[in-house]
């Protein structure tokens, strides 16, 4: 059974009755996802009025809300499905009515907080895909060792490690465990536009203009970044690809 919550045809949250198997997190990582009750008879279940929890990246500590934003008011259709069947409904999110605040206050706090969060599952996600890279390479190296003409591999593959592991830095603090961790080992970019998401994500909609002029800071840090990336696994990848081709060996290698 799913519950999918939909803003203008567009689905912004799912439960579903099946819990994830295996699920471990890990200090300062997500909390475990909520599951649809599904017995026979009366459940209850109750939408936070949260969009979709953002992504983390493995065992990184963030002092943070994965949650996902709060949605401003305003009609959202709700869609439950059991197998081949399909019930809809419209729920009315209405203001808190003790804050005065216009539809445009709560428009501009929308667009802001969706680019801040649309930086921050970007950010974690591509962490996490060259992180898989990282293991793959690493994985090479070791069986390449000792083997005849791979010096031009190996060497790619320790400056692309490099290089990985440079740009990894930059985004996420892997040293840190606890809250304390700050002192000693810094916040990275990520840890920096997870706060920001937790400053604006508030039920006064206004957008500050010092919350405007941080994430410009922001997403300015995070441009050339981006562009880092994409190089990675563009022309370094390729021209890694295109070296591990030309040794001729067979999908398995043994030692």
């Amino acid at each position: 059974m799913t519950l999918e919550v939909l803003e203008n045809g567009v689905v912004i949250r799912s439960y579903s009755s099946k819990e994830v198997k295996g699920f471990k997190s890990w200090p300062g990582g997500p909390g475990k996802l909520a599951a649809l009750p599904a017995k026979a008879g009366y459940n209850r279940f109750t939408w936070d009025f949260r969009r979709e929890t953002l992504p983390a990246v493995d065992k990184v500590f963030v002092y943070g809300s994965y949650a996902g934003t709060l949605v401003a008011p305003g009609t959202y259709t709700l869609r439950l499905t059991q197998g081949e069947t399909t019930v809809e409904t419209t729920a009315n999110v209405l203001a808190n009515p003790t804050i005065k605040a216009t539809a445009a206050a709560y428009a501009e706090q929308q667009e802001v907080l969706a680019q801040v969060s649309g930086a921050i599952t970007e950010l974690h996600e591509s962490v996490t895909k060259l992180r898989s890279a990282k293991e793959q390479l690493s994985a090479h190296k070791k069986l390449l060792k000792g083997k005849p003409a791979v010096e031009t591999v190996l060497t790619l593959a320790d400056s692309l490690l490099a290089h990985i592991d440079a740009w990894e830095r930059e985004l996420v603090q892997p040293d840190q465990k606890t809250f304390q961790d700050v002192i000693n080992f810094h916040n990275r970019l990520n840890a920096e536009l997870m706060e920001l998401k937790d400053y604006v994500d508030g039920p006064h909609p206004t957008v500050t203009a010092g919350a405007k002029a941080r994430l410009t800071d922001l997403m300015t840090e995070w441009k050339p970044l981006a562009a880092r990336r994409d190089a990675i696994l563009g022309a370094e990848m390729m021209a890694y690809d295109k070296a591990f081709k030309a040794l001729g060996l067979g999908a398995i290698i043994l030692d």
